[in-house]
């Protein structure tokens, strides 16, 4: 047994050292290693020997040096291969107008990230969604039927099959409680588009974070909790809001969640259109229409939703006056979030 296990020893280095990709290393393990290999056979010839625990440590210390031996060699196969790929690329001038410059993260993607951060610290999911809809997703899951007067509220774009860019991410909300069903917490960001002028705090291409909580006994109380939670952590401090009622066909009651100014201080400026406070978050308790057209048991569950403004949180965080400025390409409005 003794010679036998020294001779495969042998001939595996011999194999191992002509091995010259990794198909060819993977061809060595399973002669040694697989189920019907050299190791798995000497195994099997314990039984016919005398000194069984002898014979067994050797065939062990063989079994480790060929798993160690090809691993290493795997890793230097690995590492040739990069080095290869790094001689080959192109080469790097640093003399280039420009080679010095850093990129850096739209300041819209730099509050989602912080925003998920926070809602995922609360035990909230995140999830990702079409931006072109249909009809019935975007409008009428969320008890807007054809022909309500509240479609007149978001001037949308349709397209020539019937299909629409979403005018706002409540468009996820039949999708995400047919998923999960209740009880669920689910958060989802996306562009939302609507066909309407623009002006220093409104774009046709904008942001939102739709959110979602249903539960057993949810209440306002618990939205005013998660958001107030939510900015005071985007703002590392208390930051002063409103609630006063709005109407939205999907919940009910309804309300505006408005941010005091943070470009005026609430003085009145283009940004807030003069008033002190800036419309930042659409929300309210989920219609029981909406809550049964998802599936969900109205009689059990109750829950909230909001639609958070992600350009104008960008804009009130980081002190940009014009929400134009985000969709601009100009890299000297946006070069300044580099170090963020």
């Amino acid at each position: 047994m003794k010679t036998r296990i020294e001779e495969l020893r042998a001939r595996f280095n011999e194999a191992l050292g002509a091995a010259a990709d990794s198909a060819a290393l993977e061809n060595l393990r399973v002669e040694y290693l697989g189920k019907k290999g050299h190791v798995a056979a000497l195994m099997q010839g314990l039984r016919d020997v005398s000194d069984k625990r002898e014979a067994g440590q050797l065939i062990n210390s063989l079994k480790t040096e060929v798993e160690t031996a090809i691993a290493e060699a795997g890793e230097a196969l690995r590492a040739a291969a990069v080095a290869a790929r790094i001689r080959s690329a192109k080469k790097y001038n640093p003399t280039l107008r420009g080679a010095e410059e850093l990129g850096s993260y739209h300041p819209i993607t730099l509050a989602t990230r912080e925003v998920e951060e926070v809602f995922i610290s609360m035990g909230f999911t995140i999830e990702n969604y079409d931006e072109i809809v249909d009809d019935y997703k975007c409008f009428e899951a969320l008890n807007i039927p054809k022909h309500h007067p509240a479609r007149d509220m978001q001037d949308t774009y349709y397209l020539d099959n019937g299909q629409l860019l979403k005018t706002h991410t409540s468009a996820a909300q039949n999708h995400i409680m047919k998923k999960y069903g209740a009880p669920l917490r689910a958060i989802f960001p996306g562009r939302c588009f609507r066909n309407e002028s623009t002006d220093a705090c409104h774009e046709n291409t904008f942001f939102q974070m739709e959110g979602m909580m249903i539960d057993e006994n949810i209440s306002i109380s618990n939205l005013i909790y998660f958001m107030k939670t939510m900015l005071s952590e985007v703002f590392k401090r208390d930051v002063k809001v409103r609630l006063r009622p709005g109407f939205f066909p999907f919940v009910e009651p309804g309300f505006e969640l408005d941010i005091n100014c943070e470009i005026c201080g609430g003085a009145g400026c283009p940004s807030c259109k003069n008033s002190g406070w800036l419309e930042l978050c659409p929300c309210g308790m989920i219609h029981p229409n909406v809550l049964s057209e998802g599936g969900i048991d109205t009689e059990k569950y109750s829950g909230f939703a909001f639609g958070l403004g992600l350009t104008r949180l960008a804009m009130m965080k980081y002190g940009v006056k014009d929400i134009r400025d985000f969709n601009s390409g100009s890299l000297k409005a946006l070069s300044q979030f580099k170090s963020i």
